[in-house]
């Protein structure tokens, strides 16, 4: 069996597929980030899924594409729990997130700029064939403009230094827990706190039309624009490829934002593993 597994910081889409492309199973598990995460809590992750568990002898290779797999350490850490609950394997491949992006959304050969905007958010130059990503990643805390952690971290701080106006508020306060002692245990405490941060992005999303939103949402895609897509020099010239939940729920948003800098749109998907199955399936074929 082949297994393709997409990650997030938030959830992990996987597919196990047989040497035809045939579907074997599909189910989804918590985001499998190494960056934020330990070996055990990757491990009980996976094992306590049904489906894993019970194929976990028959997956033969392994293809995962992940957030915080962008440097060495953390892919070898995910690679070494891979070998460890599918003890059969005879090739895992761990890749970043982005690699994911680029196989469901760009067309190989063909030059474009794909970027994610999720839970986190990164950006990368595909030149068809190769891949050039100028900006190492911080993570959650440094970087991740216009992510979901992103918006989450800005709409708490508004509201704790009272820039939310009132009747948007109430509505915040009516939907989430916002005591101090709530948000600094899962923020200081609590596993995935970039996870939590971008739970409140929801919230920005259902209320985009207020004109305190509307301000947040172009003031997060422009620092993105301007940080991460403007680095390029030919960006005005190839087209601007995105996955993740942000960029698909505030895509009308997104494209206004490009549109203001003279920006080509490509497409815009929620979720690569629908491309990754494609992709992989043509491997086969080939």
């Amino acid at each position: 069996m082949i297994l393709i597994v997409d990650s997030g910081s938030t959830k992990t889409d996987w597919t196990g597929i047989d040497n035809s492309g045939k579907i074997i199973f599909e189910s989804q598990t918590l985001g499998l980030n190494p960056q934020v995460l330990n070996s055990n809590i990757i491990r009980e992750r996976i094992v306590n899924n049904y489906d894993l568990y019970k194929y976990r002898k028959d997956v033969d290779k392994l293809y995962f594409y992940g957030a915080g797999c962008g440097t060495k350490p953390p892919r070898d850490l995910i690679q070494k729990v891979f070998k460890e609950v599918f003890i059969n394997t005879t090739e895992v491949s761990v890749k970043e997130d982005t690699f994911a992006a680029i196989y469901a959304t760009a067309e190989m050969g063909k030059k474009s700029i794909v970027c994610i905007i999720g839970t986190g958010s990164n950006c990368t130059y595909f030149d068809g064939e190769n891949v050039d990503q100028k900006i190492t990643s911080l993570g959650y805390i440094l970087m991740d403009d216009a992510s979901g952690n992103y918006f989450g971290r800005q709409l708490l701080r508004d509201y704790y230094f009272n820039r939310i106006p009132g009747e948007l508020a109430k509505k915040f306060e009516a939907e989430f827990d916002l005591s101090a002692e709530t948000i600094k245990d899962k923020l200081y405490k609590q596993p995935n706190p970039n996870t939590y941060l971008a739970k409140f992005a929801k919230f920005l999303i259902t209320n985009k039309d207020s004109e305190y939103s509307k301000a947040l949402i172009k003031k997060g895609f422009n620092s993105f624009i301007e940080s991460q897509i403007m680095q390029f020099p030919d960006a005005k010239e190839v087209l601007i490829h995105f996955s993740g939940s942000i960029s698909f729920y505030l895509k009308n948003e997104l494209e206004s934002c490009l549109n203001a800098y003279n920006l080509s749109v490509g497409n815009i998907i929620r979720r690569p593993i629908d491309g990754l199955l494609s992709y992989h399936r043509n491997l086969l074929l080939s």
